[in-house]
């Protein structure tokens, strides 16, 4: 999967992250973002589903990170999904500041759905930050179940059929 996007500031292009090297432009923006930004304690921002999850990365025509977001599936995304082997686990959506309100978040959504609608499933979970309620709900989510606290942030479940 790969595609191209134009934006007011320039193209950026979205691909499936294949090599180490895209992995780790996937980490560093999630460094910058939810470690630096956020206050998210480093320790917790890496786990154990990094290495099964299908990781998209969005890039700047130079090649700059701009983007990330992941994809869990199968037993991966059961703790996540109340084990439906159908649903899918959408995470670590992040958007480097310089790229915000390009479409680059959109994008990145929904590239991550047709990798799961690839994979055959029905529908994608994901755990919204509260102040990001909107932004899925625009995108066709639905908020379900109590508020609840992730490294310290307030966060909803939210889930769309595909």
């Amino acid at each position: 999967m790969s595609a191209s996007h134009g934006a007011q500031s320039g193209s950026y292009a979205l691909r499936v992250a294949e090599d180490a090297a895209d992995r780790e432009a996937c980490f560093a923006v999630r460094k910058e973002v939810f470690v630096g930004e956020q206050g998210v304690p480093e320790d917790i921002e890496y786990d154990a589903y990094d290495a099964v999850a299908l990781h998209v990365l969005a890039v700047r025509e130079d090649g700059a990170p701009l983007g990330t977001g992941r994809l869990l599936y199968g037993e991966a995304a059961a703790a996540k999904t109340d084990g439906d082997p159908t649903v899918g686990s959408l995470g670590r959506l992040a958007v480097t500041r310089e790229a915000r309100g390009l479409g680059v978040g959109v994008a990145l959504v929904r590239a991550i759905e047709d990798a799961a609608r690839a994979r055959g499933l029905a529908a994608v979970d994901l755990h919204a930050q509260t102040h990001a309620l909107g932004f899925y709900e625009r995108l066709g989510y639905v908020a379900y179940g109590e508020e609840f606290p992730d490294a310290g942030i307030p966060h909803r479940a939210m889930r769309r059929s595909l």
